[in-house]
């Protein structure tokens, strides 16, 4: 399904959106309460990646229920979901005496996993490649894993990290994990562990050593509350930050002391108008409080180093791009391994509507622009961060976003949200 977009203008009124809980906590929860099953979760994400991760430990653990004798026939297919397939490859290794074929979409088989099969490898898991090395389907036998030490790269993914840290209690030794280089994401690091100190896990994180220390059970009773998905807020930043001086919108539920690296948007946007504040309910509002003058031939684009929050590097490009603004985004080296290279998919899809954009295997770098091609196909690529990055672009042009339906990976109703606040979107 194409959906086009009119030239919209954003509704005053009803500007208040309500966004589910954050993918990368729901994921985690879900394996942590896998693992501790007294854990209580509230405000779980509607994301197609959280129903497909749901859904696996639920089909697993029915095996076991029924007592299905461990056979290569159990077969998970986790589609599109990058993080359920590095938590889940993590989660089956340990699973004693059960074996299960890991597998995904034609995209997934292309997207590497060798540094984490190595890792857990290390560890003692038994995990082989059914097709191509170093990448899915993989055929896990769960065990026992004696081992407690184990490195890996700092700059990998950070969901390789955090995969390993979520079984990590359940090891009899523990883990002791060593990073090597320069690290990558740390704040979904930090998450990850914050997570594991609330259920009641002792864990250590110094220079580029992370302790997590053996627990079989935990007495955590109390209920856990996800927060909002700071990503999906990400296109009503963008959204404000292309409207008129004066405009809000309130998003909840949010957190000042967030754990989520993308809340680096606050500061970020500060630089493109656009001022956060954080309501005692919880709720954030957003209001456009200064225009922003567009960048001269003879400045230097503003540099962002997104190393922490790469997941909106697309958003501020277009942002900035609808701006009439240069900008210069760093620490993207992980972008080339999501569900499509995304720094690829930028350039060409930036480049359609008028842009001038140059990138490098980490960088993106893109001049002002003081034109907009009109009703240009965006191609989404099977991304969801395509589609709704670019979606906000429709306040300054026309345009058609090809395959919108990607937005449920993270975002079910995204569309039907942005026509509550003046989008014009109709499928053609």
């Amino acid at each position: 399904m194409n959906i086009k977009i009119q030239n919209s203008k954003f509704k005053i009124e009803n500007s208040t959106i309500k966004i589910t809980g954050s993918k990368s906590e729901t994921n985690r929860l879900l394996l942590l309460q896998a693992l501790y099953p007294n854990i209580t979760v509230e405000n779980t994400s509607n994301s197609d990646d959280s129903d497909v991760m749901q859904q696996a430990l639920q089909n697993f653990n029915q095996w076991t229920t029924d007592n299905r004798q461990p056979t290569t026939d159990n077969l998970i297919d986790v589609h599109h979901a990058g993080t359920a397939m590095r938590f889940l490859t993590a989660y089956f290794a340990i699973q004693e005496n059960r074996e299960v074929i890991l597998t995904g979409s034609s995209r997934m088989k292309e997207r590497p996993i060798a540094v984490l099969v190595d890792a857990l490898r290390q560890l003692g898991a038994d995990i082989t490649y059914k097709e191509n090395n170093g990448f899915p389907p993989l055929h896990i036998k769960g065990k026992k894993l004696p081992n407690k030490k184990v490195s890996l790269p700092a700059n990998v993914s950070s969901q390789y990290i955090s995969a390993l840290l979520l079984i990590a209690p359940k090891l009899e030794n523990g883990l002791k994990l060593t990073l090597e280089g320069k690290i990558t994401s740390i704040p979904y690091i930090k998450m990850t562990l914050a997570l594991l100190n609330e259920i009641g896990i002792t864990t250590t994180f110094v220079s580029n050593q992370i302790g997590v220390n053996p627990q079989p059970t935990t007495d955590n009773r109390q209920p856990i509350t996800i927060e909002s998905d700071w990503s999906s807020a990400s296109y009503y930043f963008s959204i404000v930050a292309m409207s008129e001086i004066g405009t809000q919108i309130t998003l909840s539920t949010f957190k000042e002391n967030s754990l989520q690296g993308d809340s680096a948007l606050v500061e970020i946007y500060k630089n493109f108008g656009v001022e956060t504040v954080f309501n005692k309910n919880h709720s954030i509002t957003l209001t456009k409080s200064c225009n922003v003058q567009p960048t001269t031939d003879n400045q230097q684009p503003t540099t962002y180093d997104l190393n922490n929050s790469p997941d909106i590097a697309q958003t501020i490009a277009v942002t900035c791009f609808g701006l009439g603004i240069g900008c210069h985004l760093t620490g993207l080296h992980t972008l080339k391994i999501k569900e499509t290279n995304r720094l690829e998919a930028l350039q060409n899809e930036l480049t359609k509507l008028g842009a001038k954009i140059t990138i490098t295997d980490d960088s993106l770098t893109l001049d002002a622009s003081t034109k907009i091609v009109e009703n240009v196909t965006i191609k989404t690529y099977q991304d969801h961060r395509m589609a709704m990055a670019f979606a906000p672009l429709a306040l300054k042009t026309s345009l058609v976003i090809e395959d919108a339906e990607v937005v449920s990976k993270s975002y079910p109703t995204f569309w039907d949200d942005l026509k509550s606040i003046g989008f014009s979107c109709k499928p053609i």
